[in-house]
């Protein structure tokens, strides 16, 4: 594999040992503070395009494993590291990283200083950054950046095209999750609490929907800016008050935005599995898995009928929000099963299911006979 070069819009230069694909890359960097999980942040669609610097030193270790793909495919645009393993040491892998970074067309490097970088995120903001040729000139790279030009809705590469199902047995509920980017692991979440599945395209329209007679939403987290998504944004204007939503990263975004809050854009993001917050309601604090560019402002919910529920130990942001009355709960975080915010969710859509109410199972909507 040849040596190749990372470049970062601010100038900076790093020279280290490729793998993955040969191809030149151009995207957003950002950071992951996670110490395992590698393969959960190549498949996660919120990493959608973008150049992943993993804090924590050793990757490709434990190779990747079929079951544990958050989605299908990997969605990163890059990946910078410190030391790659070529030589899994796991009785359940599969493949390696690099093989499936080559077969997805995705360009690493390793051996650079990755916590320099990810102070320069930190201290300076996230930049466009590129991975080329170690023998790429400089200037010509730093010319080709500010050419670049970030592509917008990014949630329209990764939700699904048509709609799709996942089934569980003696549901008690039909959740709709309009999918920006669904994690397997949080449908996985839903499935095992006894909630069908019904995975709709995320510009599908209120009205499609409401056919579903669903006895929740789930809005998904995924990649890019909530401001791409107004249509999202109209149909929880339309869904709040007559059904239980849960809102998650970008829905827990989008749900503020549709009760008149603002979203403003994060410096450096928060990535990782390490992340503390605060249950307000609890009073207990919980490390979660996190992944955000961008957050609610506080003052703006003065007058949005939305309570904090959640918020980040570091720097204060929020991280959680709720509406009683409407029935919706959001978390900027992927929520635990049997976790507060699920069984939140849970028990809004558990307080509608009154006994004259349609019967759900797996496939139709019946009464019940006598």
């Amino acid at each position: 594999m040849r040596d190749k070069m990372l470049v970062l819009e601010n100038g900076k230069t790093y020279k280290g040992r490729g793998f993955g694909s040969e191809q030149e890359a151009i995207a957003r960097i950002v950071f992951n503070t996670e110490m395992v999980g590698y393969q959960e942040v190549l498949s996660d669609p919120a990493y959608y395009g973008n150049i992943v610097v993993m804090s924590y030193p050793l990757i490709g270790n434990y190779g990747l494993t079929d079951e544990d793909y958050e989605s299908k495919g990997i969605h990163i645009g890059g990946f910078v590291i410190r030391e790659y393993n070529d030589t899994p040491s796991n009785f359940r892998f599969t493949q390696k990283v690099s093989q499936v970074m080559e077969d997805n067309n995705v360009p690493g490097i390793a051996g650079v200083d990755t916590r320099e970088i990810v102070k320069i995120i930190r201290d300076e903001g996230e930049m466009i950054a590129m991975i080329t040729d170690a023998a790429s000139d400089v200037e010509e790279c730093i010319k080709k950046m500010k050419e670049y030009k970030e592509p917008k809705n990014l949630v329209s590469k990764v939700s699904v095209k048509s709609i799709s199902y996942a089934r569980t047995r003696n549901p008690k509920h039909t959740v709709v999750a309009i999918d920006c980017g669904l994690q397997r692991s949080l449908l996985s979440a839903l499935t095992n609490a006894a909630c069908n599945v019904i995975i709709v395209p995320y510009n599908t329209p209120y009205e499609v929907i409401e056919n579903h007679k669903p006895s929740g939403v789930l809005i998904s987290s995924g990649p890019g800016s909530p401001f791409d998504l107004e249509c999202i944004v109209e149909t929880i204007q339309k869904l709040k008050g007559t059904i239980p939503i849960l809102g998650i990263g970008l829905g827990h975004e989008l749900v503020a935005l549709s009760y008149g809050a603002k979203i403003e854009k994060a410096r450096a993001g928060k990535r990782g599995a390490n992340i503390s917050v605060k249950n307000l309601v609890e009073d207990k604090v919980y490390i979660v898995e996190q992944n955000n560019s961008y957050f609610v402002n506080e003052k703006s919910l003065k007058d949005s009928k939305l309570d904090v529920i959640y918020k980040n130990v570091c720097d204060g942001t929020i991280a959680g929000l709720i509406n009683e009355d409407d029935m919706v709960v959001t978390s900027q975080f992927i929520p635990k099963q049997k976790g507060f915010v699920l069984n939140k969710f849970i028990g809004f859509m558990d307080k509608i299911a009154l006994d004259e109410n349609p019967i759900i199972n797996r496939y139709i909507h019946e009464k019940p006979t006598n």
